[in-house]
């Protein structure tokens, strides 16, 4: 298996993976250590409350959300930032059409298969 993506994308060109539910992504970047992964949001749709050992930060590109963070409600709007510790709960329900941008790490592996 090929340890790391290519070294630029040029996001026009890619097709948004659909998860359901209108929730749809792109992987913008990964090696072992870190992935990048720009998600789009329809209003009204939920990114289900689920935790991983994995490290997150989430930057808000577009849009509107309400996330959840352990047992902690937050908006996130446009140019706001989160952290999110490993092994922590969370979700968000986006309440105006948005985009996000997640950075991992480690890798998310259970993205790459």
């Amino acid at each position: 298996m090929k340890r790391s993506s290519e070294s630029y994308f040029n996001a026009a060109e890619m097709v948004w993976e659909d998860l359901g539910g209108g929730v749809s992504r792109k992987i913008m970047g990964w090696d072992n250590q870190i992935m990048m992964v720009k998600v789009k949001f329809e209003k009204g749709a939920v990114g289900s409350p689920h935790s991983h050992f994995h490290t997150q930060t989430t930057y808000c590109a577009k849009g509107k959300f309400e996330f959840t963070i352990g047992d902690k409600k937050h908006i996130l709007k446009y140019g706001d930032g989160l952290y999110i510790p490993p092994n922590v709960v969370h979700g968000a329900v986006c309440l105006e059409e948005g985009v996000v941008v997640d950075v991992f790490s480690p890798v998310r592996e259970d993205f790459l298969v």
